[in-house]
Order: structure tokens, then sequence, then C-alpha cells
């Protein structure tokens, strides 16, 4: 399966009557969330950087259940026009979904640049934070049901050859994860997932040109689909998941347990 293609599910809409806000969402991992919200009942606000991969991205998804709003995750004003966008024209928000994240450095940690560093940070960690601080002054927790579920990495629980920053940065996000379920409860579930390599655009370095041999290190036998993680954030933003706080999901295929890395 692609990452175009629609999500695994059925008739369920365990999700109805929510709205929700996925950032990152015009495209991969993002967008399947996004669209198995939005086929389990959910109306939606995608946000991104480029405004046409959004409209793109919207325009395969049914009309009138989705909101798109352009602009960049670290940025305080578009996480505040995102998030007044679902109160104003979808009626709340009850799931925030945090996808938003960037690698723009490859190697070593001795020799990363430090702008890059802080780079890497304001957008995977700090702008995580700022997206849940913008969704709870604008009401999130005020409805039952409310939950956020940020994406962290295995890369963040065992080192990675080459994407180590990258690696410190999601280590980050899953104790941000734990920390803030402490905090909100017993108002706002907040959850993570830890995938490993999915077959995205975002992660296409980590196997393009040997897919196969990457596959081979999986038990499961092949590397993750933007669906796979899709199916997970539904459960976790829903009530299915109601007793279920202050988690990191590792989806890997059993990477992790036959010893291996991202």
């Amino acid at each position: 399966m692609t990452e175009g293609e629609a999500p695994r599910v059925g008739s369920c809409t365990r999700l109805e009557g929510r709205v929700g806000l996925v950032t990152g969402a015009s495209r991969g991992i993002g967008l399947a969330v996004a669209r198995r919200l939005v086929a389990e009942g959910a109306s939606v606000v995608l946000t991104a950087r480029s405004a046409e991969d959004l409209e793109s991205a919207a325009a395969t998804l049914p009309p009138g259940r989705v909101r798109v709003v352009a602009g960049r995750a670290q940025d305080p004003d578009h996480r505040r026009a995102a998030v007044q966008t679902a109160v104003r024209e979808l009626g709340a928000l009850d799931v925030l979904v945090n996808n938003a994240g960037i690698n723009p450095v490859y190697g070593p940690l001795v020799g990363l640049d430090p702008e890059a560093a802080r780079k890497v940070l304001e957008v995977n960690v700090v702008g995580t934070l700022g997206w849940v601080q913008e969704a709870l002054a604008a009401g999130l927790g005020d409805r039952e049901g409310a939950a956020v579920l940020n994406l962290s990495s295995v890369s963040g629980q065992v080192p990675s050859p080459g994407i180590g920053w990258y690696g410190v940065s999601k280590a980050a996000v899953a104790h941000l994860t734990t920390t803030l379920a402490v905090e909100l409860a017993p108002s706002v579930r907040v959850n993570a997932l830890a995938p490993a390599v999915v077959r995205t655009r975002f992660a296409r370095a980590l196997y393009e040109g040997r897919e196969a041999e990457v596959a081979a290190r999986y038990p499961l036998g092949r590397l993750g689909e933007p669906v796979d993680v899709a199916s997970a954030a539904a459960f976790l933003c829903s009530d299915d998941a109601s007793w279920i706080t202050g988690q990191v999901l590792t989806l890997d295929g059993g990477l992790l347990a036959a010893g291996g890395t991202a």
C-alpha cells in the first residue's frame, strides 16, 4: 500500500462528532492519520507548510469535514490560527495529533552544527509543546474524550546511526508525552507513537534503493506503511483507549525485539 491509498477501515464511527487537528498533514503519516480520523467520523483541520500541498490533500477527503491552514509548526501565530480555525469553523477541538517534524541533518553528533541542532529541537520538541499549550488555551479538555497524540520514533529509544540528533529530539518528545499525561489528567489523555522506518518521502533516505535489505531486518518482513501508524493513532485518539495515557506505543514490526535500530 502506498502513501496515497485509503486507510484500512470499515464502518467504525468511534470518533463521530469529534474535531481533530493534525500537523504535518499534507502527505505521509500525517495525511494517513487525518484520513483515518475522518473515516471514523471526525472533522479535521490539516496543517503543513505548503498551502498547495494541503489543498491537494484536502481534495482527497470528504468536502465539508476538512479545513486547511498553511504555516510553519514552530510559528506561534500559525498555531493560533490553526487552532482557532478548528474552534470557529468546526465548533471545538477534541483531538490534537502532533506529527510535524524535521530532520535536516545526517551524521555523527560530534560534527553537528549547533544551529541545525537548535532548529530540530525548536520544531520537534518546543513546537510540540506549543501546539499543546495553544490547544489547551482554546478549550481542549472542556469536552469529554480529549486526547493528544505525539509522534516520537524508535530512534528515540535506541541509538540509530546517522539520525542521532533526530533521535534525541524524539526521546524528548516521549518524555514530554509522559509528563503532560500526568499534568493534564484527567481531562486530557496524552500518548505517543514511536514508529520505525515507514515508507514515506520523509524517511526515504533510510531505505531507498535497498528496501529489501532494510526490510529483511524486521521480523514481520516489511517496512511500515502510513496506514499502520494511522490505525494505531485512531485507537489512541478514541474512547477505546479511555484508560490509556502516558504511553509510548512502539510500531516497528518487531525490529527492536530483534535487536535492530532504525
